[in-house]
Parts: structure tokens; C-alpha cells; sequence
């Protein structure tokens, strides 16, 4: 199987960090004792800007768990399609091409899924097999190409898209002064990635996956995730992710020692921006210089953490940078379980 392309879309303009941070102290004048203490943790997760789903002044009027997620589900949609057929032109394909199709998000709600209501839209054949996926967060892009490459081993001459849309800021939770939804207002951003995959049958360039790997840690259900209620999903996340974090480097020796490689042979460290703590535990447990996470710690500057989006947007830029032939990379991503997702790629 192959990676044949990654397409991207971001909504609306970038607002700067700044920006952002005068509008949340405005929603919050009356309720945070110390605004300088906002400031300090918009600064620290080390984002310049972000795009959002909406204009600025219509999260005002976003009351409620159905105002915020009606809005998902009509931004999701055409942003999806937009980010779907920039992936196949840059393919060279058609939307009849493709036989599966993947659908990920865990900031919005829809049945029928957003795939679904994709489908006339793209013009996709009534035949494709869909697989909506919700609740993988920061994971499922990663999760999403590993579960794509599994069903392309079984259809080796077929093509599966996995499409990611995630809009983070309409799940804002007004009300909660925590400091995880304090960070999470600082950290997160809006977007949407697709990738397009092919079988080992249908030739075409890109790199090859060569393996895939899961990692489930027991107990760590508590670490990140969302509390669902009335006004929607609040934000869970714990202190403890970047040291769960700093524990993959046993599971990547191992993922890459069973392939008969070792992490010296990896050129390329394709990881979720998860935030400054999650990279500098990554680059900590990797024993990797800057310079191997850069392409993610610009993803994490110039548009924020994406959820499941934003590890395909680092692969979309190490796309760019049109690897050396032969040369290996390494994706992966960390989310909800608490788990990882490990993808070996070889160009």
C-alpha cells in the first residue's frame, strides 16, 4: 500500500494568537480573578494563530450543545470536500476512483455521517464502503491510515481515502474556567486533511506502508478525553500525558525492531503536534534533536493542535519535502485510551 497524497483546508482567515486571546478576555472579564494567568497559558502552548470554523463575533451567539454542533455539521461539509478533492487532484484520481472512504472526527456529531452527506457532493460511486470513526481524537489520523492500509491488504487493487475534519473551537465551554479547557482554548485550532491510499495492485508514486502498530496503555482511560453533557464536550486532560508520552520509545524499538529496523534508521519523524509538552516528550524519549520534529512544531505555530487532522498536515508537508528514495519515516500519534498509533513508511 501506498500514501499517494495528503490534501488539506482551513477555514476562513488565520486569526492571530493575540487576537484570540483579547476575544476570550473579553468573554471572561467578569469571571477570571487573574487575566495575566490566561495570557501565561496561551503563551505557553506556544501557538502563533489559528483558523476557526466561524466568524469571531458568531461564537456569541453559539448557546448550547445542538447550536455548536448544528454549526459543526454545516462547516464540516463543505470543508471536508474541499480538503477530499484537493487530495485526489493532487492523485491524479477521480472521486469514482475510490472504494472506501474513512471519516474521523470527535468535535461533532452527525447521522447521517458527514461521509454520507459527502457522497452526492463528491460524486462518489454508490457502491464505496464507508466506515465513519468517532472518539479517537488525537489519534485517528494515524489510527485512520492503519485501518485503511489494513482493509487495502485484503483489496490490493482498490484506493481508500481517509478524510479528518475537526473544529475544535465549537466545542467552547463558556463556563469552564479549568485549566485543561483554559489550554484547550489556546492549544486548539480548526481544519481538515485527507489522504489518499492505494493498493499494492494500483501502481502509483508516494511512500510505501510498510507496517502498522496499535498501543493500548491500561489505565489511562482518565488521561484525555471529553466529559458529554448538556452544553456539549468538555475537555479531560491530564498533567500525566506528556510522561505517558515519554514512555513510546519501548514500543517503537520494538515496532521497529520486529520490521529489522532500529530508530537510527528513521530519517523522518512524522508526530502529532500534540502541544509543546507532548513534542519535547517525544523528542526526550526518541533521544531526537529540534530539528527532526520541526515540521511539527511549525504545524503546532502556524495553525494549532488539530485533533485527528494534524498529523496528516505534518505528512502533507514531509510530502513537500519530496524524501530521498529508500529513506524511512516514522507516524505517529497519541490520543483518548490513552493509546498510539505507530505507521512505518518507507519512500
Amino acid at each position: 500500500m501506498r500514501i499517494a497524497s495528503v490534501g488539506c483546508a482551513l477555514p476562513g482567515p488565520r486569526h492571530s494568537q493575540e487576537t484570540l486571546l483579547a476575544g476570550l478576555r473579553d468573554l471572561w472579564s467578569q469571571h477570571i480573578r487573574n487575566p495575566k494567568r490566561l495570557d501565561q497559558i496561551h503563551r505557553n502552548v506556544l501557538v502563533g494563530g489559528r483558523h476557526l470554523a466561524l466568524p469571531m463575533e458568531e461564537y456569541r451567539s453559539l448557546h448550547g450543545f445542538r447550536a455548536g454542533n448544528d454549526a459543526f455539521i454545516r462547516c464540516a461539509v463543505p470543508l471536508g470536500e474541499t480538503a477530499v478533492r484537493d487530495a485526489l487532484a493532487r492523485a491524479g484520481l477521480e472521486p469514482r476512483d475510490v472504494r472506501h472512504f474513512f471519516f474521523a472526527s470527535v468535535t461533532g456529531l452527525a447521522t447521517p455521517s458527514i461521509d454520507a452527506r459527502l457522497m452526492n457532493r463528491l460524486g462518489l460511486r454508490s457502491d464505496v464502503k464507508r466506515t465513519p470513526i468517532f472518539g479517537l481524537g488525537c489519534v485517528a489520523g494515524a489510527a485512520g491510515i492503519a485501518r485503511a492500509a489494513d482493509v487495502l491488504k485484503a483489496y490490493p487493487a482498490e484506493i481508500a481515502v481517509l478524510l479528518c475534519v475537526e473544529l475544535c473551537s465549537l466545542t467552547l465551554q463558556r463556563e469552564d474556567l479549568s485549566v485543561p479547557n483554559l489550554i484547550a482554548t489556546g492549544l486548539f485550532g480548526d481544519g481538515a486533511a485527507a489522504v489518499v491510499l492505494t493498493g499494492s495492485d494500483v501502481p502509483h508514486a508516494g511512500p510505501r506502508i510498510l507496517a502498522t502498530h496499535s498501543v493500548f496503555y491500561p489505565g489511562t482511560e482518565d488521561a484525555m478525553g471529553w466529559e458529554i453533557g448538556d452544553t456539549g464536550f468538555r475537555v479531560v486532560l491530564s498533567a500525566e500525558v506528556p510522561r505517558i508520552a515519554r514512555g513510546i520509545r519501548k514500543d517503537v524499538d520494538e515496532f521497529l525492531a520486529s520490521q529489522g529496523f532500529a530508530i537510527e534508521d528513521v530519517t523522518h519523524f512524522i508526530c502529532h503536534p500534540g502541544g509543546p509538552r507532548v513534542l519535547e516528550a517525544f523528542e526526550a524519549a526518541l533521544e531526537l534533536p529540534k530539528q527532526a520534529l520541526a515540521l511539527s512544531w511549525r504545524s503546532l505555530h502556524e495553525i494549532g493542535n488539530l485533533s485527528s487532522a494534524s498529523v496528516l498536515m505534518v505528512l502533507g508537508d514531509t510530502l513537500a519535502c519530496d524524501p530521498a528514495p529508500a529513506s524511512l519515516g516514522l507516524l505517529m500519534a497519541m490520543g483518548p485510551g490513552f493509546c498510539a498509533e505507530l505507521v512505518l513508511l518507507r519512500w
